[in-house]
């Protein structure tokens, strides 16, 4: 007899759990759908993968851009025999940070990743960590028809395709700076928030690479939007 109630209560749970797991199933486009993209928005766990996804639509890219008051203006294509780029745009500066070089023509998507950065990263990490804010973001640069290394052969970089950045360092409204050469070793401070901006912009970018990730690394966070295989596909060191 209380074989026979197991085996009841046990068709009685598992009913139920199927009859959840159909309601879930029936109802998983209202709860779980993740809202359109916004640039003005905060973060949320599908904001990487939507920004990623922007890799495919420029159009949309710029267009987000626009909304977020950042102008962006659209390159001519070009085509320097496996370098080149069809969605590379210039922005205007905004979240209150300038950068150095001012040329900074990227990959639309990137251009979308880095504004996000820029707001929901860094300027959170340096009144964390610095008690400051940021004013000024210096880069080594965006666009080089070059491959992985400086190599002479091998897999062309994605700075071939205006599709990474390579940021140096930090500049805060009280004068001091932040470098990635300087600054990254340690536990003080400066060495915090660089960690926090590396981190938080693996949620974003396809790969992020810092000084952890090899020696020709120790002076730059290197940011793309390579275009990989798996769910995520990307590289975060």
């Amino acid at each position: 007899m209380a074989l026979i109630r197991r085996s009841v209560t046990a068709v009685i749970l598992m009913a139920a759990l199927a009859s959840l797991l159909f309601a879930c199933a029936t109802n998983w486009p209202v709860a779980f759908r993740a809202p359109p993209l916004d640039l003005n928005a905060q973060l949320n766990p599908a904001t990487g993968r939507q920004v990623r996804a922007l890799r495919d639509d420029a159009p949309r890219c710029v267009a987000l851009l626009d909304a977020a008051g950042a102008r962006a203006t659209l390159l001519p294509p070009l085509a320097v025999g496996e370098c080149g780029y069809a969605d590379a745009v210039r922005t205007r500066a905004t979240n209150d940070i300038v950068w150095r070089p001012a040329d900074r023509a990227v990959a639309c998507p990137v251009a979308a990743a880095l504004l996000l950065w820029e707001r929901e990263v860094v300027q959170p990490a340096a009144r964390l960590h610095l008690r400051e804010r940021v004013t000024r973001i210096d880069h080594l640069g965006t666009y080089n028809c070059r491959r992985i290394g400086g190599r002479p052969d091998g897999d062309f970089s994605e700075h071939a395709r205006a599709n990474a950045i390579d940021v140096a360092g930090f500049r805060l409204a009280d004068g001091r700076t932040v470098s990635v050469l300087r600054d990254w070793q340690g536990a003080d401070a400066e060495a915090r928030f660089l960690r926090a901006v590396r981190d938080g912009a693996c949620q974003l970018f396809a790969t992020t690479l810092s000084p952890d990730y090899n020696a020709a690394h120790a002076d730059h966070l290197h940011l793309d939007m390579a275009a990989r295989g798996g769910w995520w596909g990307g590289v975060c060191q």
